[in-house]
This record gives structure tokens, sequence and C-alpha cells, in this order.
């Protein structure tokens, strides 16, 4: 079974959070809430770890993974990022949203979309994972805690480690989560194309 390790929703304690930060160094596999579902994450370059994600969910070589960073700043070192795009996302973030950006040379091959050289992109509204990247000082690479044995992402802890634990190095404890994904927001090729919607209000754009 994994660590379960409890954190505050709303007043995250830093000893809590920089070890979760420090296990991901490690090269740690977590279970991490986030302001829409649970999220597989691990740190940046870490290619065993993406491995351990693709296995549990049984994607192939196209699942798109997501950067999760923590402000706007960051997210121009890791995606191109025209004004236009960048008025957009001044005004969706934080929030439930995952917006797909041409990568730049800073993102590992292995995470981007193999044809058309793509990542996802999030900045989250949840405490925690804000915490957790000031802690961290880089982007988590995450992908939506699903696996196809489940109808629904599962939103307890809980039943995560007892049913995946063992295949996982930390589960955070961090407050509830919805079992709704991000609104995805395709913006790689100079326009709008909302390819999913979920939580976050997507009204002005679809």
């Amino acid at each position: 079974m994994a660590d379960i390790v409890r954190i505050h929703p709303e007043n995250p304690q830093p000893r809590r959070v920089d070890g979760v930060a420090a296990a991901l160094r490690r090269g740690a596999l977590v279970a991490y809430p986030t302001d829409s579902t649970f999220a597989f994450g691990c740190s940046l370059g870490n290619a065993e770890a993406i491995e351990r994600i693709r296995k549990i969910r049984k994607t192939d070589k196209n699942h798109n993974f997501t950067l999760v960073c923590k402000d706007l700043s960051e997210i121009a070192t890791y995606a191109r990022v025209d004004n236009w795009a960048y008025r957009l996302l001044r005004t969706y973030t934080p929030g439930p949203y995952t917006f797909i950006l041409r990568a730049t040379g800073e993102v590992p091959k292995r995470m981007q979309h193999p044809k058309r050289r793509t990542i996802g992109i999030r900045v989250p509204d949840h405490a925690v994972v804000q915490a957790l990247l000031d802690s961290l000082g880089e982007p988590i690479v995450s992908s939506t805690l699903m696996t196809p044995d489940w109808e629904f992402p599962p939103t307890d802890p809980y039943e995560i480690d007892a049913v995946i634990g063992s295949r996982l190095d930390v589960v955070v404890d961090g407050g509830p989560v919805s079992v709704d994904p991000t609104s995805v927001i395709d913006l790689s090729a100079g326009e709008v194309d909302v390819l999913r919607e979920g939580r976050g209000d997507i009204s002005s754009l679809a």
C-alpha cells in the first residue's frame, strides 16, 4: 500500500507538503487532489513514473500528459503562447481547465503528442497543489487518476489506496474532489477548439 499523507485543504501544513515534494524529487508516483478530480503526479523528466502511469491507465503513446504549473510565468517556459492565447489564459487561470499548446524544447518528447508536438498545461485553483508546486519548484507531470476498471474517477483517497495503492508511492488526502474532469481547450492551431466540456464555465468559448 502507498503512504497516505493528510494535508489540510485550506491551510496546507508545510512539513507534510515538503515531504510529498521530497518524495516526488526521489522519483515517487503520487496520487493527489486537484480542483477537478484526483490526478497521478510525478516530477518532470521521471520517465519511469510516466511509464507507470501509462500502465495503470492502460494508455498508448498518444496519451496526452499535462504539466501542472504554478502560474502564467511558468507556462511560458514549457509552451509557446501567442498574445491572444496569453490573454485567454490570464482570464481562465487558475481554474479547472487544461489548455493544449505547442510545446517548447523544455518538454521531454515522451510527454508530447508524438505527431503534433503539443502539451497540456494547467494551473489549478487548489491550495494543496499550489503549496506542492511552491515546494517542488517546478511543474508536476500529471494525468487524470482513472483506470479502465472505474466508471468514474474515484473521490476517496482510501479507495484509491485499496485498489491501486500497491502501484503508487504516496496518496495525498487533501479534502474533497469532483468526479468531473477539467474542460480541455486546444489553442495549438491558432484558434479556440473546445475538446471536452468538464468543470469550469466555457460558455463564452464553446
